[in-house]
């Protein structure tokens, strides 16, 4: 990833020419932070002198990302529930098996409820995960009411006085507003049965600043508390991050790193912004 890494080195031995920021301007862009941020980037290298610029670029980018905390929200009298949200394709309900497999080997007790209704294959998965992990996959039949599923789903949870419930949805119905129409249901729903202590949304950081228009709409919909960054592994720009997180304000708590359902961990902040400016 290493964005920063020549440039640092260059400002270091004073050989920066105008060509090189436009070359490092364009290769900031084409890695998803954006015109505005990326501007701001360079603005800061500029002013300053070389011996303090790692320094600097490093506040930079600590300033970008935000503050919020990126541990998941307990719950103390009841499972805690989680609602995970996203628009199909960016590797949601992958996810939510990799979560619900994180939280399992943590010794946490999960119940997961497969309420993408509209997506047969989404239910089949999360049962196939469900049994390789021993987790108890609550679903009901193939278009039927999502948000029956996810009552049913809290009862048991609640019941077994598990430590977690998590909730798959579905990412596309015929238009947006059926969509998150949809979603506030089965909130509602969970809302009753205790609460909702976090609603994730899962990004796929390889489309880039289309990221960003998902987070605002479902944040605007269903009140989003934190992300979940899909494919940060080598295909993925290693910008995009740092952009999401500074137009949306909402952090980034896991990101999935490939296929498997141990290529998941917690997002660190340091390490992302290490990653960035690379070393000399």
């Amino acid at each position: 990833m290493a964005l920063f890494s020549k440039i640092i080195a260059k400002l270091r031995g004073g050989l920066v020419t105008a060509s090189d920021w436009d070359e490092l301007r364009t290769s900031l862009i084409e890695a998803d932070l954006g015109a505005t941020l990326s501007d701001e980037l360079i603005a800061i290298a500029k002013s300053n002198k070389s011996e303090s610029i790692e320094i600097a670029m490093r506040g930079a980018l600590a300033g970008a990302l935000t503050q919020s905390s990126r541990e998941l929200a307990r719950a103390t009298s009841r499972p805690t529930t989680i609602l995970v949200v996203g628009v199909n394709g960016t590797g949601k309900t992958t996810s939510v098996a990799k979560l619900m497999s994180s939280l399992k080997n943590a010794g946490s007790s999960v119940v997961v409820a497969a309420a993408d209704t509209f997506r047969a294959a989404a239910i089949e998965q999360l049962q196939t995960w469900g049994e390789r992990i021993d987790v108890p996959v609550v679903a009901g039949k193939f278009q039927g009411d999502p948000a029956s599923v996810v009552f049913d789903a809290a009862k048991r949870a609640s019941e077994e006085g598990a430590d977690y419930l998590i909730v798959d949805t579905a990412g596309r119905l015929h238009t947006k507003s059926n969509l998150m129409d949809e979603l506030s249901k089965i909130r509602r729903v969970l809302e009753k049965a205790g609460g909702v202590d976090e609603v994730l949304l899962v990004v796929d950081a390889t489309t880039g600043q289309n990221g960003i228009i998902q987070a605002r709409h479902f944040t605007e919909s269903v009140g989003v508390t934190g992300l979940i960054l899909t494919k940060m592994d080598g295909s993925a720009k290693g910008g995009v991050a740092l952009a999401i997180e500074r137009e949306s304000g909402l952090p980034i708590k896991f990101i999935g790193t490939g296929e498997g359902v141990d290529d998941f961990e917690l997002f660190d902040s340091d390490a992302y912004i290490s990653g960035l400016i690379g070393s000399e």
